[in-house]
């Protein structure tokens, strides 16, 4: 799918370069600066850590609480092509209210606190043949519906800093990063694909960081 953040015809635009490179190659621009910004921003997500399926129900563990209810749709990626997709849950664990899953308080008793902290399950119907757990490396998302006020490709924020970090990209690849040579000798300059890279736009971005994002 074609970046929304900054698109193809907004970059050549912007940088001024009309039809002299190929599509592929600019909007490999856009969607690289729409990725790492997706890494940052806060989305209703949950990292994907693990799958399995039995009997035509996926479950699928979640490295979070329970942030998602029996009804809710989610959106699976990074998970395998098995468990990608939208899907309506059916189950979780621990359960929520109006949930269908049979597991007993042998897996979570709140009393006890038997059950791990910051983990959780979301089962959902799969027709695919059975499948023993197996851990998701790197790890996939579990996408819920999008609630802002406003999408992020519609958000002047966002766009702008997009556009920065896709010209910073593009530039990247068209120019050494080692530094330049001025009339006087050797000019050092900054790597442009260096740590500093999103330290340039997080003001821009500020208000819809994922806290996630800013430990560590």
């Amino acid at each position: 799918m074609a970046a929304s953040y900054v698109t193809m015809a907004e970059l050549r635009t912007n940088l001024g370069i009309g039809t002299l490179y190929s599509d592929p190659t600019v909007e490999e621009c856009c969607q690289a600066a729409e990725d790492q910004l997706n890494a940052f921003l806060w989305f209703d997500s949950a990292p994907v850590v693990g799958t399995s399926l039995a009997t035509n129900v996926a479950s699928v563990v979640l490295a979070s609480p329970g942030i998602f209810t029996v009804g809710q749709t989610v959106t699976i990626s990074g998970a395998g092509s098995t468990f990608n997709g939208s899907y309506t849950i059916t189950g979780t664990i621990p359960w929520s209210t109006g949930s269908t899953t049979s597991m007993n308080t042998a897996y979570y008793y709140p009393m006890m606190h038997q059950y791990p902290n910051g983990i959780s399950i979301i089962q959902y119907a799969k027709v695919a043949a059975d499948q023993n757990f197996r851990r998701v490396l790197p790890y996939g998302s579990a996408l819920g519906a999008d609630t802002k006020t406003a999408v992020y490709a519609s958000t002047a924020s966002v766009r702008e800093a997009a556009m920065i970090l896709a010209v910073d990209i593009w530039q990247a690849r068209q120019v050494s990063q080692t530094g330049g040579v001025a009339l006087d000798g050797f000019s050092p300059s900054p790597y442009r694909m260096g740590n500093s890279m999103i330290a340039k736009i997080r003001g821009l971005l500020a208000p819809y960081l994922n806290p996630n994002s800013m430990v560590g």
